[in-house]
């Protein structure tokens, strides 16, 4: 394992929030990590403070004393559109077994030019003088969404209190596709660690006609990039991209659908409705909270009782205070001051980390005034 300290670059500027509704102006001073990663994704923090950052171009970075090295052993990606490689997550029992997850983009072995979302492991072990080494590295799981174009994997990934692996899968740009009960895209996976489908899980919706494939939770989902699950309750929480407007917030209940693209509360790019233009029906779940316009949001985390969401439209950190499970309120914090938000989480020193999707993107730490 990686026994090295984490330390953060240089210092930049105070920042001040702004406000979406006259709330709390909070300050932050924002301490660079490590800059000059292209297009990052995803960041997870080893026990010891260091950091992994994935980069969608197929890189996996380590991050200790303000340097980012290359980790060699990742797997072959195919970094088309939003794809490559994405969320990296790490086993929950770590200091014994070493195991780091990867989602990414990977195209299918015989039919050129189709794309699905895939999750794997490998051990991460010291190297000696350099980046540790991800070694063994095997593919666990591949969604059955094999799609033409680079739109909508998905992605997020996350370990419930249950020991279970959740998977967020996206639609593909293929909207149908999220109210087939057999089909993964446009759904939320529970996977056990080996990434098989894991025991218990629902058989079938009663909204749905047929049965629920493979390792299927929940269904009718757009496109999930943000998944956390509540310290207090242990549910699992995802928000997703809608069209024009209609990004949501969904609390997780097995076997339920959340309703793309039947209800939305966005709208075409066009303007116009997505198909019947209705928000509501029976047996379709309405979100926790939407947004409309859009804020794009892509990654979350639960901190001090709240909830953080990076904002790529914007780009801004939202925060969405909490009472419990109620949502009370919202903030925008550093609006346009960093960059497009990709990844926010909570770090082991107690501060919140953000992860920027720019050509030289990179990762800060938020520490309050």
């Amino acid at each position: 394992m990686v026994r090295q300290s984490f330390r953060t670059g240089l210092l930049l500027l105070f920042f001040t929030a702004c406000t979406a509704a006259g709330g709390q102006q909070d300050q932050f001073r924002v301490e660079i990590v490590v800059e000059g990663i292209d297009h990052p994704w995803a960041v997870a923090f080893l026990p010891d403070g260091d950091a992994l950052v994935t980069e969608r171009a197929g890189r996996l970075h380590y991050v200790t004393d303000g340097v980012a090295t290359i980790v060699p052993g990742t797997p072959e990606v195919a970094p088309i559109g939003q794809g490559g490689l994405l969320d990296v997550l790490l086993h929950p029992r770590f200091e014994e077994n070493g195991w780091v997850y990867l989602t990414y983009s990977t195209e299918h072995p015989r039919e050129t030019g189709r794309f699905a979302t895939a999750l794997g492991r490998g051990r991460l072990l010291s190297s000696p003088g350099g980046a540790p080494v991800l070694e063994n590295f095997q593919e666990l799981f591949v969604a059955n969404n094999w799609a033409g174009g680079g739109r909508h994997f998905g992605s997020r990934i996350a370990f419930g209190s249950d020991g279970l692996i959740y998977m967020t899968i996206g639609d593909r740009g293929q909207r149908e596709r999220a109210q087939d009960p057999a089909d993964h895209a446009g759904s939320v996976l529970r996977l056990d660690e080996a990434g098989q489908p894991a025991p218990g899980n629902p058989r079938s919706s009663s909204n749905l006609s047929g049965e629920l494939g493979p390792g299927i939770f929940t269904t009718g989902h757009r496109n999930a990039q943000g998944i956390a699950v509540h310290p207090e309750t242990g549910d699992i929480w995802t928000h997703e991209h809608g069209p024009r407007g209609g990004d949501e917030i969904n609390i997780l209940r097995a076997g339920a659908n959340y309703g793309w693209p039947v209800i939305t509360h966005g709208r075409e790019y066009s303007g116009g409705p997505v198909g019947d233009g209705i928000t509501a029906a029976p047996g379709l779940e309405q979100p926790l909270i939407h947004w409309t316009p859009s804020i794009a949001p892509s990654g979350m985390a639960f901190h001090d009782g709240d909830l953080y969401v990076g904002a790529l439209v914007r780009k801004h950190v939202r925060r969405v205070v909490l009472d419990g499970s109620a949502v009370t309120g919202e903030e925008e914090l550093l609006r346009n001051e960093l960059g497009r938000i990709r990844d926010i989480r909570s770090g082991p020193d107690g501060y919140l980390y953000v992860l920027t999707d720019e050509d030289r993107g990179g990762l800060y730490r938020l520490v309050p005034r």
